[in-house]
Formats: structure tokens, C-alpha cells, sequence
């Protein structure tokens, strides 16, 4: 994905640049608020149309984008990333549910798309207002909680794992919250009006009402990254007003914890001290969903060991993990026997382990830690205050990324893989120039993946438009048709209609997840 060339001028914004800029702040925006109605799907209805906007937005922002990509000097970084893609889709070729894995695939295919076009946008000179646009849109996520959690009630919101807002579970907005609070630091040290840093408060207030423990201990991270660089960064600690604003901006989020906790809400919660006790539990992995994490780490790598080059493939944690799972094991649903609770495990670094391989982790481990890396080579580098700033945002970022991911499911979704990677992208230093470039013939395939997982998304948003409004069989075939990976509608065909339709369905379901008990039962006499 490489050729050799030497190029030292400096690149300027085109007319094409400003509309790619146009795009990903469009696209932000969108990949938060956008949700379909469609109930009887309480966790796709959320997911679909996210993916959709994702892809979308790498897709139109990457071709409009392209010339300011194709002169981006590739880095290690890139490389590892290239990598950790070309092993994925190899696992994602081997997967037993090929559907599920192309899915979770073009979401990571559409993540690297974000993050190169975010590059290319910084070396035009345009990070400042896409990083303006990724910061509205953590707020906007974080309003949408509160406006829940307040009463407001709309078909937007989810009437389970309240206050989610537009993101259908309290616990992604809590994850947005926490890796979104270093852009909202970045703003308020910038901010010239105190309207323009309340931002802080907002975004901790929703925090705190989520009660997501691994929210609160990457919460914690990133404002250790921020003293910690206050200390270390000669320009920050040697500049009064960058010590005058970090005071207001801690007493903002004072505010907004201290609104959270005493203006009345309307979340029922069944603990009468219900912040107190998360608090006290946020490192018990005794007993509860501490210990039933445990539980799954350890039966996940057990998966891991068995396959553990390309491990299960791209989103199919979900598919193998009940046959590997513990006796009594509480990642399995008890109302669904054969399935899991939730279609990934509550970790990013586990799910990349159990489901791409340890090749593949590895890379993206290397990934992460060479970002790491340069914000700190760019925290030491600085010649003021906004330089270091912009570095401790990179690192905060990174850092809450990490620790959230360690003890929930977080790069796995749409809305975090496209905010993180475009605001690592922002808030990198500047591509050298010089050295090796990005081929346009590979930039182009890796477009076309995530080309592909937009029309993907778009067939199951039409799929699921089907199931819930019609009811009739014929209509239903002809959504099985549209996304013949879709289980539930595979399970429904097997169970109605004659017995070599019902047969044709069972089989597809029992393919689909053949774990799954009710597939199994509904496939049995049907042969192979």
C-alpha cells in the first residue's frame, strides 16, 4: 500500500479538502443522533444506522479526500494498521458466520478510512474545526443521556440500560463521555466564553449518571494524563493562564457532578445510594457482573488457544462462545439457550484476542502504543501552551480508550470507532513529508470494503423495516433475501410454512449459529 516518493512542499486545503471537512462533521454529528424506530430490534435499531452513517462518511470524506491521502507519508503506525486490517479480513474469510464478520470487519475497515482522512485534513490545516465538530458531538451524545435521564421521553430513546439517549445503553455513553472528555478540555482551554466550556460539565454530569464503573476508572485516567502533563510539559507548566483555566475547568466538572447528584431524576435505580455503591464496587470482581466478566475472560482465551492465529473470526465471539462457555456460565441467555447476552464480549482487547487472533491484537497493541508514543515525544516537543495541549489530548484520548476497552466493548461499535480515530487523526503531528506514500490502487480497495459495509448496513435497515412491519410470508422471504444473515428472520421463515420452505430456513439459521438451540430444534429432520 506503499511507493517510494520525496515530496517537501506544504499542502494546502483544496476545494475538496473543505467538503471532505464538510462530510466528517456531518458525519459526526449523524453517526451520534441517528436511530430507527423500529422497536422490536432494541439493539440493531441503535447499531444499523450508525454503521451506516460510519461507513458513509469514510467512504465520501476518503474519495473527496483521496490526492491529500495518496500524499501522506506512511509511518509505522500505518503499516501496523494495514497489517492488523489484511489479518482481519483474512480471519473474516475463515469465519462461521461470514455475515457477522464482514460487519465487524467494515467497521474496522471504515475506522482506519476516518483516521487517514482526519490526517490528511490535520496536514491541510483543517484540524481545528473537525476536532470542533467531534467535540459537539460528544456533547450532543452526552445531552441526549441527560434529556433521558430528566424525563424526556421519545422512540429515539430506549426504554432499557437507561439514560443511553440517541445511543440506546448508558454504558456507550459513558464510554463516549470518558474518551470524549479530553476534546472537551482541548475546547475549554481554548474557549474564549464560559458558555463555550460548559461542555465539561455536561459531558462529566452524564458520566456520573450512567454509573459505568469502567467509564469512571477511564474517567479517572485521563485526568491523571492531564496533571501528569501539566507537570512534565515545560510550556504548561510554565504558562499562568493554562493553570488558571485547568482550576475553572475542575470546578466545572465539579458542577456537573454535584448536578448530577442532587437535582432529581427520573432513573430508578434499586440501591438507595446508588452512586456510593458503584463506587465501592468498581474493582469487585468478586461477585456480580465483576465476577461474571472473569468468567468470560478466561473461557474467551481458552477460545483463543484453540485458534490462535486467526482466531474465531470478525464478530463471531457470539457464534463459538456457548459452545466453549462455562457450566452456568452468565454471558449465556438463559430465555435464548445457546446464545449470548450481548453480540461481543465486555472487552475490546479480549474480543480482539478470541475473535481476529493474537497476530492481529498484537498489531493493533502496537498500534495503539505508537500513538502513545508520539504524544508523548509531541507533549516533550512543544513550544507553547496549545502545542502541549493538543498532545495531552491525543494521550488522554488514547489512554480512556484503553481503560474503557480493557472492562467494556468499545472501538467494536460505530459511534466510538469513528470519533476516536478521527480525533486521534486531528491531533497527531503532521505527516513528514518525504519517504513512502499511500497507493492509490490500495486506498481504493480498502474504499471499496467500506463501500461494501454501507450497502450491507443499508440491506439490513431495509430487512429489519420488513420483519417489523409486515408480517406476512411472502414479505418476509423477501427480506430474508435483502440480509440472509439476519437469524432472527431465518428462525421465523423455519418455523411457518411448508416443511421443504421451513427446511430451507432451519438450515440457514442452524449456520448462522449453530449453538443456537432453537435453530438446532428447528433444523432437526431436515438433513444436511
Amino acid at each position: 500500500m506503499v511507493a517510494s516518493v520525496v515530496d517537501t512542499q506544504t499542502i494546502g486545503p483544496s476545494a475538496a479538502d473543505r467538503l471532505a471537512l464538510r462530510v466528517m462533521q456531518l458525519g459526526a454529528i449523524a453517526v451520534v443522533l441517528v436511530v430507527s424506530t423500529f422497536n422490536a430490534f432494541e439493539l440493531d435499531r441503535f447499531f444499523l444506522p450508525k454503521e451506516l452513517a460510519l461507513h458513509l462518511t469514510a467512504v465520501a470524506a476518503a474519495l473527496l479526500a483521496f490526492r491529500g491521502i495518496t500524499r501522506l507519508s506512511v509511518t509505522r503506525v500505518d503499516l501496523l494498521l494495514i497489517g492488523y486490517l489484511l489479518l482481519s479480513t483474512l480471519s473474516a474469510a475463515m469465519a462461521t458466520n461470514r455475515w457477522l464478520a464482514m460487519r465487524a470487519l467494515a467497521i474496522s475497515v471504515s475506522g482506519a478510512l476516518i483516521f487517514w482522512t482526519s490526517r490528511a485534513l490535520r496536514d491541510a490545516g483543517l484540524a481545528p474545526p473537525l476536532l470542533g465538530a467531534l467535540t459537539l458531538a460528544v456533547v450532543l451524545a452526552a445531552v441526549t443521556s441527560l434529556l433521558q435521564a430528566y424525563g424526556v421521553d421519545i422512540v429515539l430513546f430506549s426504554e432499557s440500560r437507561v439514560p443511553g439517549g440517541t445511543l440506546g445503553n448508558r454504558n456507550f455513553v459513558a464510554h463516549i463521555a470518558a474518551f470524549g472528555l479530553p476534546l472537551c478540555m482541548l475546547a475549554a482551554f481554548r474557549a474564549r466564553s464560559f458558555f463555550r466550556s460548559i461542555s465539561v460539565a455536561i459531558v462529566t454530569a452524564s458520566l456520573v449518571l450512567t454509573r459505568s464503573r469502567a467509564a469512571w476508572l477511564a474517567f479517572a485516567a485521563v485526568m491523571l494524563v492531564f496533571f501528569v502533563a501539566m507537570l512534565v510539559s515545560s510550556a504548561l507548566r510554565r504558562d499562568g493562564r493554562t493553570w488558571r483555566r485547568l482550576a475553572a475547568i475542575l470546578i466545572l466538572a465539579g458542577c456537573g457532578v454535584a448536578a448530577a447528584l442532587l437535582i432529581p431524576n427520573t432513573l430508578r435505580w434499586r440501591s438507595r445510594n446508588p452512586y456510593l455503591e458503584s463506587i465501592q464496587r468498581v474493582a469487585d470482581y468478586q461477585e456480580g457482573s465483576g465476577r461474571g466478566r472473569l468468567v468470560q475472560y478466561q473461557q474467551s482465551l481458552w477460545m483463543a488457544v484453540r485458534h490462535p492465529l486467526f482466531g474465531v473470526g470478525p464478530g463471531n465471539w457470539a457464534v463459538e462462545y456457548p459452545a466453549h462457555a462455562a457450566r452456568r456460565d452468565p454471558s449465556l441467555n438463559e430465555s435464548e439457550p445457546g446464545m449470548t447476552f450481548n453480540p461481543w464480549p465486555s472487552s475490546d482487547w479480549v474480543a480482539l484476542v478470541a475473535e481476529r487472533g493474537f497476530p492481529a491484537a498484537v498489531l493493533l497493541a502496537l498500534v495503539v502504543v505508537f500513538i502513545a508514543i508520539g504524544g508523548v515525544r509531541q507533549l516533550i516537543s512543544a513550544v507553547d501552551a496549545e502545542e502541549a495541549l493538543v498532545a495531552t489530548a491525543l494521550l488522554g484520548t488514547v489512554v480512556g480508550v484503553i481503560v474503557a476497552g480493557l472492562f467494556d466493548a468499545v472501538l467494536l461499535a460505530a459511534v466510538p470507532s469513528f470519533l476516536v480515530w478521527a480525533a486521534v487523526g486531528a491531533l497527531r503531528s503532521p505527516s513528514p513529508r518525504g519517504g513512502q506514500r499511500v497507493v492509490g490502487v490500495a486506498l481504493i480497495a480498502v474504499i471499496v470494503i467500506a463501500a461494501i459495509g454501507a450497502a450491507r448496513s443499508a440491506m439490513q435497515i431495509a430487512a429489519m423495516q420488513i420483519y417489523a412491519t409486515r408480517g406476512d410470508r411472502a414479505s418476509l422471504e423477501r427480506a430474508a433475501r435483502i440480509d440472509p444473515g439476519s437469524y432472527r428472520l431465518q428462525l421465523r421463515l423455519a418455523r411457518v410454512g411448508g416443511r421443504k420452505e421451513r427446511c430451507q430456513h432451519a438450515r440457514a439459521a442452524h449456520a448462522l449459529f449453530p449453538s443456537a438451540i432453537a435453530a438446532t430444534e428447528a433444523s432437526r429432520g431436515c438433513g444436511e
